[in-house]
């Protein structure tokens, strides 16, 4: 079978690596790249670390306002599944490449598989919510990370098939851990005691108020805090004048693995990221959740990680005190072999039926 994979973003390229490798041992894979994240910090070096195939086609699409962005990602995907053909395409998370893609699925008629289904945040103010619940809706196959997840979109009524597989994050994760120590490093000597933060999302750094209360919580740190910072962040701290508190440590962006040295060396890790919350929990690092909500509500439930906002005082008291965590840490996001159980899910005979069903269609319509 041919598939199409759709990425543009750091949680996707990450995700991409193992499931491609397995995916192409027995069909064919196209790899359309988004290009939503610009910067070759934050793209080129994730396809070089984890050895990811170079995308056969890149669409270049960046930096514009979202929508915009959005759209001109579709009307490219659309032109490049009608010149490819495939039988069917991935999407993965929640980011404005998933939605692009996801839609522009739907309506050249291929059956659409959402890889990381069913998380939510229940904020839809967060324009990731709205992708991911879209993208939910639309999809012919979810494949969730756990079983409390794949309750949500059963408790929603969704229609399509629902598979629990593991979390192909959790798979690259595992891979990388056993390489890290054969790969070189570019981080500068860092304290051997610090904390980790890192911030991205736009309902932090584009808010002047919000992003100054979060950095204020970290006035009195009692342990450095280093900070690669986002392209995008840096540019919202510059433009609004922000002035650091005197215990950073500020980074430019980083590969894959030196964030996860620095994850695995961290006291505590502070993130608005999905996938930075997640890492935490893979490698038992406490988490502080700098956003109001999460879509990793399982991560919160293990006792892992905490939601404070841009709660001011919460911040400091757990760069004061690392919080506590329990002895345990369930196997929520699988066993690490998520990649051959979603392959699996590929070459059943329900998704095998509905790629057939597709194509009859589209041949009927003269597609």
């Amino acid at each position: 079978m041919k598939f199409v994979s759709i990425v543009g973003a750091r949680p996707e390229f990450v995700q991409v690596g193992v499931l491609s490798k397995r995916l192409r041992r027995s069909h064919e894979e196209i790899t359309i790249h988004t290009g939503q994240h610009y910067d070759a910090r934050m793209s080129d070096v994730f396809f070089a670390e984890l050895d990811l195939p170079e995308p056969e086609i890149h669409l270049g699409i960046a930096g514009s306002d979202p929508s915009a962005q959005t759209g001109e990602m579709l009307a490219a995907i659309a032109r490049a599944l009608d010149e490819v053909r495939p039988d069917a395409v991935i999407v993965r998370g929640d980011t404005n490449s998933t939605i692009a893609g996801a839609l522009a699925a739907k309506q050249r008629l291929y059956p659409l598989v959402h890889v990381e289904a069913g998380c939510r945040s229940y904020d839809m103010t967060m324009p990731e919510e709205i992708n991911r619940v879209a993208t939910d809706r639309l999809a012919d196959l979810n494949l969730t990370v756990d079983a409390q997840i794949a309750r949500n979109l059963e408790s929603e009524g969704n229609a399509a098939p629902v598979r629990v597989v593991g979390d192909v994050m959790f798979d690259t994760y595992l891979h990388a851990v056993d390489r890290l120590a054969s790969v070189a490093s570019a981080l500068p000597k860092l304290p051997e005691t610090f904390d980790l933060l890192t911030m991205h999302r736009a309902e932090n750094v584009d808010d002047e108020t919000r992003l100054r209360a979060i950095l204020d919580g970290f006035a009195h740190a009692a342990r450095p805090i280093v900070f690669p910072m986002h392209p995008r962040t840096r540019a919202r701290i510059e433009s609004f004048g922000v002035a650091l508190p005197s215990a950073f440590v500020t980074l430019d962006p980083i590969g894959y693995f030196d964030m996860l040295r620095l994850e695995r060396g961290a006291s505590v890790i502070f993130t608005d990221s999905g996938g930075v919350q997640r890492e935490a929990y893979f490698g038992g690092v406490p988490c502080v959740t700098v956003r109001d909500t999460t879509e990793w509500t399982n991560t919160v439930d293990a006792g892992w990680n905490r939601l404070v906002g841009a709660d001011t005082v919460a911040i400091a008291s757990f760069a004061a005190t690392p919080p506590a965590c329990p002895a345990q840490r369930p196997p929520i996001f699988g066993n690490g072999d998520a990649a051959d159980r979603i392959v699996a899910e590929l070459e059943s005979e329900p998704f095998v039926a509905t790629i057939e069903r597709l194509k009859a269609v589209r041949s009927a319509r003269g597609h």
